[in-house]
C-alpha cells in the first residue's frame, strides 16, 4: 500500500471526503458506488465497484462479459461461442 499523506477527520455524520486529487488518480467519479472491505481492524479499503455479471449460459462471472440486445442478456466470450454455434446448427436443420 502507498501513503498519500493525507489525512482527514470523520464528520459528525460519520462521514469522510476523499479529495479530489485522489478520486481523479483514482478514475472515481461523484455518485460512483465504491465497496469496503477491512483487513484486520485497523485497515480499511475503498475499490470502485463494478458489477460482476454472470453468463446466462455458462454462468462464469468475469468483467469480460457483456450485455446483449433490448433485454441486456449478460453473455460471456465462451457463451456467445455456443450460442453463436446453436444458431448455426438451427440454421443448418
Amino acid at each position: 500500500m502507498k501513503n498519500t499523506g493525507i489525512v482527514k477527520k470523520i464528520d459528525t455524520l460519520g462521514r469522510i471526503v476523499i479529495p479530489k486529487e485522489l478520486r481523479k488518480v483514482s478514475d472515481i467519479e461523484i455518485l460512483d458506488a465504491l465497496e469496503i472491505f477491512t483487513e484486520d481492524k485497523e485497515i480499511i479499503i475503498l475499490q470502485k465497484y463494478t458489477p460482476k455479471m454472470a453468463c446466462a449460459i455458462t454462468g462464469e462471472i468475469s468483467s469480460e462479459n457483456k450485455k446483449m440486445g433490448e433485454s441486456n442478456l449478460i453473455l460471456s466470450p465462451e457463451g456467445i461461442k455456443i450460442l453463436k454455434n446453436e444458431i448455426t446448427g438451427l440454421k443448418n436443420k
